[in-house]
C-alpha cells in the first residue's frame, strides 16, 4: 500500500513470490528484511550471475547428501522417519519405524512446521511449540519442459524470463552442461501454486506450455516431456522453499528458533543467520548446532550421565536420516554424530 506505482507493486509482489513462494500478505516485513540481510542484498537473492541463482550441481543437488551418506555408510538409515523424541536427565531417546536410539544429544534438522509434528516427551516448551504452529512453508510447484535442443539460444534468448502474467511467472534455462536436451524450468508460486495444485497435471502442463510459448515463441509448444514436482504435496517438505514468519511471529517467538530445549538442538536453514533459506544456510546451521553440542561435551560440568548408544527395535539400529529439505543440515549433524562416537572412546571422556 505504501508503493505509489502499480508497476512497482507488481515488481515487489513478483519478487516475494520468487524468493519465498508466498504472497506479500503472508510475510512479515521484519522477516523479509532479515532474509535480505542474511544474503547481503536484494540483488544477491534475485540475480543469476553473482547471485543465489548462479550455480547448479551436476547430477542434482541431492548429490551432496548422497555423497555424505556414502561416507557415513550403514549409520544412515533410509526410509525410516523419526516419530518421537524423548528427553531426560540421561539425554535423548529417538524413536522411529523399527528402531529406537539413545544418545546424549540430538539435532532436529527439519523445517519448524515439520519438527512440530514429531511427538515430544515431555512436551516442548509452549513458546517453541507455538512457533512451529506459526511458521508455515511457502507454496510452490516446480515444472520443466524438455525439448530436443535449447532452441531459444539460437534466437539469442537466455531462457530466463520474469512476468507479471502467470501462472508461471519465473523461468530459467535448465539445460544440462552437455547442451542437450533443452530444458526450460518454471515455477507456480504462492497463490498460483495453491490454486493450480488443485487442478490436474494435464491442466498444469497446458498452462506451463502456454506461458513458455508467450515468452519464447511457438517452438516452446513442441514439448518432448513434461516434469513437475508439487512440493506442497511432498510429505517430507509440505511446501517450499523455506518456512516463513507472518507478522508478529519473530517478535514473539523468534528466540525459540535456535534455543536448545535441554539435549535437543535445532538446525535447518530456517535457523541460519547467513543465507537463511538456502543450502549454504543449512550447512552453516549444522555447524552451529555441532558447535553448541561440542561446547557442552567439552565442559565436564555440563555433561549428563553417559547414555546407551543404541537400542535396537529390529535387526539393527543405525543412525536415522533426517527428513524433508534439511539434508544439508542433517549431513552436518550426522558427521557430528560420527565425531562424537569417536570421542567417546577417548580416555578423557571417562572423567
Amino acid at each position: 500500500d505504501n508503493i505509489v506505482s502499480p508497476d512497482g507493486r507488481e515488481l515487489i509482489e513478483l519478487a516475494i513470490e520468487a524468493v519465498w513462494s508466498v504472497q506479500p500478505r503472508d510475510l512479515s516485513f521484519l522477516h523479509a528484511m532479515f532474509y535480505v540481510a542474511s544474503a547481503g542484498s536484494v540483488d544477491a537473492l534475485l540475480n543469476t550471475s553473482g547471485g543465489a541463482q548462479q550455480d547448479r550441481f551436476v547430477g542434482g543437488s541431492q548429490e551432496v547428501a548422497l555423497r555424505v551418506a556414502r561416507g557415513l555408510g550403514d549409520r544412515v538409515l533410509l526410509s525410516a522417519p523419526v516419530r518421537a523424541v524423548e528427553r531426560s536427565a540421561a539425554g535423548v531417546r529417538v524413536v522411529g519405524d523399527g528402531f529406537a536410539i539413545r544418545a546424549r544429544r540430538a539435532v532436529v534438522a527439519m523445517a519448524p512446521a515439520l519438527a512440530g509434528r514429531l511427538a515430544y516427551d515431555p512436551p516442548l516448551p509452549a513458546r517453541r511449540d507455538q512457533l512451529t504452529q506459526r511458521m508455515p512453508m511457502g507454496s510452490v510447484i516446480k515444472v520443466m519442459c524438455v525439448y530436443d535442443e535449447p532452441f531459444w539460444r539460437a534466437d539469442g534468448l537466455a531462457g530466463q524470463a520474469t512476468s507479471d502474467v502467470g501462472p508461471v511467472k519465473i523461468t530459467f534455462d535448465n539445460t544440462p552442461p552437455s547442451g542437450t536436451p533443452g530444458v526450460l524450468l518454471g515455477f507456480f508460486e504462492g497463490d498460483a501454486a495453491r490454486g493450480w495444485g488443485r487442478r490436474t497435471r494435464a491442466e498444469r502442463q497446458q498452462a506451463t506450455t502456454e506461458c513458455f510459448v508467450r515468452y519464447f515463441g511457438a517452438r516452446a509448444g513442441d514439448v518432448r516431456a513434461y516434469l513437475e514436482k508439487d512440493w506442497q504435496a511432498e510429505p517430507w517438505a509440505r511446501g517450499g522453499y523455506v518456512g516463513v514468519t507472518p507478522p508478529g511471529v519473530l517478535l514473539s517467538y523468534g528466540r525459540a528458533l535456535r534455543e536448545p530445549v535441554g539435549p535437543i538442538h535445532w538446525a535447518g536453514t530456517e535457523t541460519a543467520s547467513t543465507w537463511n533459506g538456502y543450502m549454504d544456510g543449512a550447512v552453516r546451521s549444522g555447524e552451529r548446532a555441532a558447535a553448541e553440542i561440542l561446547a557442552v561435551i567439552d565442559d565436564p560440568a555440563a555433561r549428563p550421565p553417559p547414555a546407551e548408544e543404541t537400542e535396537p527395535a529390529g535387526p539393527s539400529a543405525p543412525l536415522p536420516a533426517t527428513g524433508g529439505g534439511a539434508a544439508a543440515a542433517g549431513a552436518a549433524a550426522s558427521l557430528l554424530s560420527a565425531h562424537l562416537r569417536r570421542r567417546r572412546r577417548h580416555p578423557s571422556d571417562d572423567a
